[in-house]
């Protein structure tokens, strides 16, 4: 197992870097720089460009300002932003819990969701039941989180005169003043995970239920619970993992969406922003952030099937 584990955190070294030398490469092709839209935005002259771009140190070669920003990930520093010099690693200081906490209820919510509606869909299949919940998980599916989100704002404002407030309340200050402002964006994005691991634990389902084993514990008396529970979910559960950990990206990607348009000051918020002016060593934190958490997130997952299925071993 260790040697399992060692070698799985070895190979994450050259797939961050390829993540972060992609990155880097693509964002410096969108058009306009950090420069120009600064010298824009300050009503500054041309002739300022240069000595911008040489204090910034961005008249340097592109291989060069990426060995430079490693060398400085070596060193635990990512760096300053460019806009406003501040540190980085400051900044994602306070923005990450934000992320997190919408990113763990949004995964409780689509998990509290789709397994009681998968188990009961496959113990029901081709019921009126059966066809609303795979109904349901197509919808899921197939409607947008920033439609959804922006439902979510406009039609309560237009109704009953009630819009989410605006300013952010941290969990340290106020748990539950927090709680009502993450819930909403929580729910909106539970519900977009939801839908494909409804289908997948109903597929599953269904293949276990089909089993001899479980022919076997019904013939023998087990409660039906417990043989549903106990026996078949418990052998369905792997693949459901699995997808959660490829997941990890989907969840990331609604919670850079949902934090524009709820106005919260999460890591997804300050990408967005980032991406908009340029800030090439911001955006490059954050990538290697979020890729380093879903590379982790599936180590885990790899790990826990050898917990959930006795028969898996790692050498």
């Amino acid at each position: 197992m260790q040697r399992y584990i060692l070698r799985r955190l070895l190979l994450t070294i050259p797939a961050l870097l390829g993540v972060t030398i992609l990155v880097s490469a693509m964002v410096r092709l969108l058009p306009g720089d950090a420069v120009a839209l600064m010298l824009q935005e300050y009503n500054s002259y041309a002739q300022d460009a240069e000595d911008l771009r040489a204090r910034l140190g961005l008249n340097k070669p592109f291989h060069v300002q990426y060995l430079d920003w490693i060398g400085g990930i070596a060193r635990g520093d990512l760096g300053n932003s460019l806009r406003d010099q501040t540190p980085i690693r400051d900044e994602l200081a306070t923005r990450l819990p934000v992320t997190l906490e919408l990113g763990l209820l949004g995964l409780l919510i689509s998990l509290l969701i789709a397994i009681p509606l998968g188990v009961y869909s496959a113990v029901r299949q081709d019921t009126i039941s059966d066809y609303l919940a795979r109904s349901g998980a197509i919808a899921m599916l197939a409607i947008p989180g920033f439609w959804f989100g922006t439902l979510a704002i406009t039609l309560p404002a237009l109704w009953f005169k009630w819009t989410p407030p605006l300013r952010y309340t941290r969990l340290s200050e106020d748990p539950g003043k927090n709680l009502g402002q993450m819930i909403l964006p929580a729910v909106i994005l539970g519900i977009g995970l939801s839908g494909s691991l409804m289908r997948l634990t109903r597929a599953q389902m269904l293949e276990v239920l089909r089993q001899d084993y479980i022919r076997t514990s019904r013939a023998k008396g087990l409660n039906e619970r417990a043989t549903i529970f106990r026996h078949a979910l418990r052998n369905a559960i792997i693949p459901i993992i699995t997808l959660l950990g490829l997941q990890m990206a989907v969840l990331i990607g609604g919670a850079v969406v949902l934090e524009s348009i709820f106005v919260l000051p999460g890591m997804g918020r300050y990408l967005l922003e980032s991406l908009n002016s340029r800030d090439y060593p911001v955006v490059q934190a954050i990538v290697l952030i979020f890729a380093s958490m879903i590379i982790m997130v599936n180590l885990v997952v790899d790990l826990m099937y050898a917990w959930l299925d006795p028969r898996i071993r790692y050498s």
